[in-house]
């Protein structure tokens, strides 16, 4: 079975480091569903207006899986436990195939690459080949007595400051942009190895600026906001 991408995202995320590991984390998330032809059609999506949610069948196409193991080390368990890649959601898998859940906040019409699908809430980097598009339903798909294993209880989060140094560039920062900014480093995207060292430097490429920052015990500390490409952000 050969599958071939209806399309491509388009995503306040320019990469993998400091993405969300799941859908919802950054509810500030933005992104675009960007049909490719011959599945640009309007006929394709009626109906879908209906939704306020829809699934995004996606290729991890960032992630090497020529060489796959039947076991993989969760960050969730501070990457030293290993678990069976099948109980997991990590990226290096048989078949480098993602599902991701995401909020429909519009359909945008006079886009010349028309109709464009407004997502939010996204875990899913620029460029993220989409094989297929479902929609959400709460009724059959919602089970809130479903239990997580491993991955069950809160998730922990850090406090965001703002070095004074670079207070200036990320207030000038859509609110959006400062909420999302402050809502994935809050994640701690740091690798689970590094997690002890304080004083590294670690840049994230998010919303088309790279956000540099320290952590030290639980608080993030950005130190600086550069833009680093002209976006249509």
């Amino acid at each position: 079975m050969t599958l071939d991408p209806i399309g491509i995202i388009r995503s306040c995320f320019g990469e993998k480091f400091a993405t969300p590991r799941q859908p919802g984390l950054c509810p500030a998330a933005w992104g675009e569903l960007v049909f490719h032809p011959p599945f640009r059609s309007r006929e394709a999506i009626r109906g879908i207006d209906g939704f306020s949610h829809i699934w995004i069948i996606f290729g991890f196409h960032q992630s090497d899986n020529s060489d796959w193991n039947p076991t993989v080390r969760p960050p969730r368990l501070g990457g030293n436990q290993r678990i069976g890649v099948f109980a997991s959601r990590s990226t290096y898998r048989p078949n480098p195939i993602g599902l991701s859940l995401v909020s429909l906040e519009a359909i945008d019409l006079d886009d010349p690459d028309s109709p464009v699908l407004k997502l939010a809430g996204l875990d899913l980097i620029d460029g993220t080949p989409v094989y297929d598009v479902k929609p959400y339903l709460p009724y059959a798909e919602s089970i809130p007595a479903a239990s997580a294993g491993f991955a069950s209880g809160e998730i922990p989060r850090l406090n965001v400051a703002i070095h004074p140094s670079a207070t200036r560039h990320f207030n000038s920062l859509p609110q959006r942009a400062r909420n999302l900014i402050t809502q994935a480093l809050a994640l701690d995207p740091r690798p689970a190895v590094q997690t002890q060292d304080s004083d590294r430097i670690f840049g994230a490429c998010l919303c088309g600026h790279n956000v540099q920052f320290t952590v030290n015990q639980n608080t993030c500390q950005i130190l600086s906001v550069t833009r680093q490409e002209q976006t249509d952000y």
